[in-house]
């Protein structure tokens, strides 16, 4: 998938116009239309701008990780790394429990 098709996806997701996020990175709606046609690559600021409006991660969207994460997870996950090794191991326990029970519970769905 191209930049320019995963800018698409998820601004669709979100339920946006090409209007709101230009206006969300200081450009008009057919300039930005312009990077989901690919017609236009974005410098890294401006690329870095609409990562942010549209609240996934520059990896997403360059196509380096096929993993979607919203800001609220990526928040998340930046307070887990600030902690020391000792509580990030308890974190990691317990999620790999929480993970290990819903796989269980829908496989007996």
């Amino acid at each position: 998938m191209t930049f320019g098709e995963r800018l698409t996806q998820v601004r669709k997701r979100k339920k946006l116009s090409q209007a709101d996020v230009g206006k969300k990175i200081g450009i008009n709606g057919d300039a930005y239309g312009r990077y989901e046609r690919n017609e236009v690559r974005p410098t890294i600021e401006m690329a870095v701008k609409i990562a942010q409006a549209l609240e996934v991660s520059l990896d997403f969207l360059t196509g380096n990780s096929d993993i979607e994460l919203d800001k609220a997870t990526l928040d998340r996950v930046q307070e887990v790394t600030k902690l020391p090794e000792k509580e990030k191991d308890y974190i990691f326990v317990t999620l790999d429990a929480l993970i290990r029970d819903f796989k269980n519970k829908q496989a007996y769905k």
